[in-house]
């Protein structure tokens, strides 16, 4: 059994110690089985991850052995890793890693990263993100398919903004819709736009679609996490491997397929097949951004003419000047 596992990347010579420690157990997949998926779909997951502060979720035991986030680097980062200082809610900075090679991904993979959260923000500019990221997350009695018939209907209303959305597993029941923005607003108005998205969606698809943040007002409905644009909220990467047991992967994918597959089609072990047959599906993604001025104006007319100012921040933000009470309806009733 080797102790360590030598992969040569381009110029850079990555070591995995430990390849055969069992990761998945249910599965059987070791980290050398890891090391070589991020491999096999580098470009794609480098893509997604290129210059941009990135968040660790880290199991160092496996998939059924303690796991945290690690937001700052740590002092054994390889100097050949570069860095950059994003800011916390609270005003607080850290330094997180920004991976500009396929080795900085496997640097990550041997310390036992799984699913990487990048910012949708790049180095060059950590307060203006350049994706607005949007979370179709299915509640209670609803499914995976009723994320998918949200999402045609997301593509329209998009598209009429003139917006180009790319769509994702989640890798778990929901999925995600990636939109290539111009970094020239910040995160609050950024966000405000994803809540004016979320309400026109909610308007063509009431009884399918909901932007309420609290549960006991969502029904069986999808709901359109626009706190994911909230300052320090991130989401799971294309290529990551998510902690279910399984081992499945975010997938992106191409619109017109949405309708015949299922989350529990990608994998590590089927992910890599797929890559090879059509590489990465959303490697053009960077090259279509978009402009935001119509959709902020719609937010304008949102609170204008129907009075839908901001909705609730995450526990914990601090308080916004404009954000209702953080008190759910059936308390604050009382």
């Amino acid at each position: 059994m080797a102790d360590v596992l030598e992969l040569a990347l381009g110029e850079r010579t990555v070591r995995v110690t430990h390849p055969d420690k069992v990761v998945f157990p249910e599965r059987g997949y070791t980290k050398r089985d890891l090391a070589q998926y991020f491999v096999s779909v580098g470009e794609g997951a480098l893509r997604a991850l290129r210059d941009r502060p990135t968040t660790l979720q880290r199991y160092p035991d496996g998939v059924d052995g303690t796991s945290f986030f690690q937001k700052r680097v740590p002092k054994d980062l390889p100097e050949w890793i570069p860095t950059a200082r994003i800011t916390f809610p609270s005003g607080r900075p850290a330094d997180e890693m920004c991976p500009s090679e396929l080795g900085a991904v496997i640097w990550a993979v041997n310390r036992g990263c799984l699913t990487f959260h990048p910012w949708p923000v790049r180095a060059a500019d950590t307060d203006r993100p350049d994706e607005l990221r949007i979370d179709l997350d299915p509640q209670p009695g609803t499914d995976f398919a009723d994320a998918v018939r949200a999402a045609h209907e997301l593509r329209a209303v998009l598209e009429g903004f003139g917006l180009r959305g790319w769509p994702k597993t989640s890798g778990g029941r929901g999925l995600h819709v990636f939109v290539p923005i111009e970094p020239r607003w910040d995160f609050v108005e950024v966000r405000r736009a994803t809540i004016a998205i979320g309400r026109a969606l909610e308007r063509r698809l009431p009884e399918r679609v909901t932007t309420a943040w609290w549960k006991e007002e969502r029904g069986e409905r999808i709901f359109v996490d626009y706190n994911q644009m909230a300052r320090d909220r991130t989401m799971a990467s294309a290529y990551s491997i998510r902690p279910f047991p399984n081992a499945p992967v975010s997938a992106p994918l191409r619109w017109e397929e949405l309708d015949s597959v299922h989350p529990r089609d990608f994998d590590l072990r089927t992910m890599p097949e797929r890559y090879a047959r059509l590489g990465d599906v959303h490697a053009e993604m960077d090259q279509h951004p978009g402009g935001l001025e119509p959709v902020l104006e719609q937010a304008e007319r949102d609170q204008r003419d129907h009075g839908l100012g901001d909705l609730p921040y995450p526990p914990e933000h601090p308080k916004m000047a404009g954000e209702p009470k953080r008190v759910q309806p059936s308390r604050a009733k009382h």
